[in-house]
């Protein structure tokens, strides 16, 4: 059977160490670099950007991906998909039509912005297509292993498919986008019809990404309705990647519901995953004096970033950067504050800087209050703070001191 040549051109499924090894991507890094001049320290410290760390994440959304094409690809070329397109140029010429292929299936991948959703998609497109067209000799076929595209930000259906002509168009040389752009008589029906016969053709996975904003959008159910009638008549699998406000849009409705099943994912926690992050990025330093990564500038990193992968890049990057262009030279503890504080302002009220292990640690009971010669004293933990501050004035010394030997203070800049 003629499908049996599309599965034959799909690149093999790689898993364990293979995988990891294949979707890291870890930049040449030599220690002499910090004693080339400013320019060339500060060229060489955009790397970090390109550094890229496999997670549990990277692992499960390639397999999902591949799966997914491979479901697709087992739809094209056998009779049932010869049928459907009779019945996608039926919607073409704007007659009714019917879905015969079926749907392959359609997923999410819902995460917070800034941990590595994007990253893990491209990273594992990358190596499922290997950058390449797939093509087939018997029938003669090109197909888009995975091809992306942004959702509007009007939720516009016909915006939509017109994107997903012109970014074929890109990958196959092709004329359908300008075609439609001049025909007057582009309805939204025969633009469905169109691009799930060069679905079925041409594509394996289509990706749309930003589907959070089908949110606040009077059009997002039009648009996932298209979808998947995209789905039922094209038999690709479609893949939606968001943040997590559309889990609420998909949870409307049980249609809605049923094409959001997928992969979730939160921000990173305080654990050894994080630690091994924070040290391979800590590793590559271009300041002229190399310091070692400490547990407290892990808790640092943890408490400034909420475990937020590119905030921790960003952190250690910019702290590089500010270190060399100050003449401070040096990775530390302030050079990150002031990082935190110069370059990372509009995030301070996405990230909460509250310590690593309180999530996992339960609040401490407060010790009744006391009362000492008709003065009300407050006693945690067992200790009196109106004695601290007693202690303080008598000594003539500054009270955070002494209160930081008793209890967690964390001092907040006004």
């Amino acid at each position: 059977m003629m499908y049996k040549d599309y599965l034959s051109a799909m690149p093999e499924m790689k898993s364990g160490e293979a995988l990891y090894a294949a979707l890291s991507v870890i930049p040449a890094y030599e220690d002499r670099i910090r004693n080339e001049n400013t320019p060339t320290r500060l060229m060489a410290l955009s790397d970090l950007y390109k550094l890229y760390i496999p997670s549990r994440m990277s692992l499960e959304i390639y397999s999902k991906l591949y799966l997914a094409l491979l479901r697709s690809m087992q739809k094209k070329g056998t009779k049932t998909a010869i049928q459907q397109h009779y019945e996608n140029h039926k919607g073409i010429i704007g007659q009714e039509y019917n879905g015969i292929v079926g749907g392959s299936d359609s997923f999410t991948i819902i995460g917070c912005s800034g941990i590595g959703k994007s990253s893990a998609i491209n990273r594992a497109i990358s190596l499922i297509s290997d950058n390449r067209i797939i093509e087939i000799e018997k029938p003669y076929a090109k197909v888009i292993p995975c091809l992306v595209v942004q959702c509007p930000f009007d939720s516009s259906v016909k915006g939509l498919l017109l994107e997903i002509l012109r970014k074929v168009d890109e990958s196959l040389e092709t004329n359908y986008y300008n075609y439609c752009i001049k025909s007057r008589t582009a309805t939204t029906d025969m633009l469905i019809g169109l691009v799930s016969s060069i679905a079925l053709n041409h594509i394996g996975i289509l990706i749309v990404d930003e589907i959070q904003n089908v949110v606040n959008s009077k059009n997002g159910k039009n648009l996932v309705g298209m979808l998947t009638q995209l789905i039922n008549n094209s038999g690709i699998s479609i893949c939606m990647v968001g943040t997590p406000e559309c889990t609420i849009f998909f949870e409307q409705a049980m249609q809605l519901a049923r094409r959001s099943v997928g992969l979730q994912y939160n921000s990173l926690s305080y654990d050894e995953c994080f630690e091994s992050l924070c040290k391979t990025v800590f590793n590559y330093q271009y300041v002229t004096h190399k310091t070692e990564i400490s547990p407290a500038i892990i808790k640092w990193l943890y408490e400034h970033s909420a475990g937020v992968v590119s905030v921790v890049i960003s952190l250690i990057h910019d702290a590089q950067e500010i270190a060399i262009l100050t003449g401070k030279e040096i990775l530390n503890i302030e050079t990150l504050n002031m990082a935190y504080k110069q370059r990372l302002t509009l995030l301070h009220s996405y990230i909460h800087t509250t310590d690593a292990k309180s999530k996992t640690t339960k609040p401490s009971k407060k010790k009744p209050i006391a009362k000492s010669d008709d003065v009300q004293i407050n006693i945690i933990n067992g200790v009196s703070i109106v004695e601290i501050a007693k202690k303080a004035k008598t000594d003539n010394v500054d009270i955070v001191p002494l209160l930081r030997k008793h209890f967690p203070i964390e001092e907040v800049c006004l």
